[in-house]
């Protein structure tokens, strides 16, 4: 495994398992079949569900806990000071442990300087052992980092070969706060998995595209947290470190960033309208 250090020290592995959409009821198999394979670093959060599933499968894995990394996620309904700081202690609860290595900002939206006082407050207590925000586009983020006293270890966006965040990747370089990717496979989206820049390059190393895309982004100091529910899967996205993807086939990858989103933008007037009815605004 291959890992980064964070802004307050903390290492976080390079590459981890995410359980988006996955079923609560599949959620403890899922991430028992992960750590099984090898993986140390599981994200979660608490829109998701199955903070419980992640928490019981830690908890049976036999795995000792400092040997792991788990992240969640404030959601907007528990935004603000008060809200953030009971669900920050009921995500513990459902996770079964004591602390949090990464707890996150869902979404930009609602009282977020609430909820980030909550999680500097946990920060301070040991509950969680770095904090950070998901979501956050270059205006927001620069916006928040100035305004906090604990600054932000990592920022989790929409990060895949379609989409590759060149310009916000900047913004966090120059802020020492590290990039990490949801939806590395862009969800399937714009035919990923056959696109026939990404099967050439890795028709030429012996490996998938899934391992190609993996790849480039950790290549590209970029965390990545790809997630599956076949053991098989699991095990093919973990085998990408006996590789190195040259400088000509990481500036062919580059070109196929078309720059915006694949699924939503936070600069769309009815994107935000949305998140605004699930805070009662």
């Amino acid at each position: 495994m291959e890992y980064v250090t964070l802004n307050n020290g903390v290492q976080m592995p390079k590459l981890g398992y995410g359980v988006y959409q996955v079923d609560p009821a599949e959620c403890e198999r899922c991430v028992s079949d992960a750590i099984s394979v090898g993986y140390r670093s599981i994200d979660t959060a608490q829109a998701y569900a199955n903070e419980e599933g992640v928490g019981t499968a830690v908890k049976r894995s036999g795995v000792p806990r400092e040997e792991l990394f788990l992240t969640s996620k404030v959601w907007i309904t528990n935004g603000g000071y008060e809200r953030a700081k009971a669900s920050i202690d009921e995500s513990l609860k459902k996770l079964q442990t004591g602390y949090i290595d990464l707890m996150l900002i869902h979404q930009p939206f609602g009282d977020y300087y609430g909820s980030w006082r909550a999680m500097e407050e946990a920060y301070r207590a040991g509950k969680l052992r770095a904090i950070g925000v998901s979501n956050f586009y270059p205006d927001r983020f620069i916006d928040l980092y100035h305004f906090v006293d604990v600054k932000p270890a990592v920022n989790q966006i929409e990060t895949h070969p379609f989409q590759q965040q060149k310009a916000a990747h900047n913004v966090l370089k120059k802020y020492g706060v590290q990039h990490e990717s949801w939806g590395p496979f862009a969800e399937g989206c714009k035919d990923l998995f056959t696109n026939p820049v990404l099967s050439a390059i890795g028709a030429r190393y012996g490996k998938s595209v899934a391992q190609v895309v993996l790849r480039f982004l950790m290549q590209s100091d970029v965390v990545v947290i790809p997630k599956s529910t076949h053991r098989e899967r699991m095990a093919e996205n973990l085998d990408v470190f006996g590789f190195t993807l040259s400088e000509e086939d990481m500036l062919t990858i580059q070109g196929l960033d078309e720059g915006e989103s694949a699924f939503f933008s936070h600069y769309d007037p009815d994107t935000v309208e949305w998140f605004m009815t699930l805070v009662g605004r």
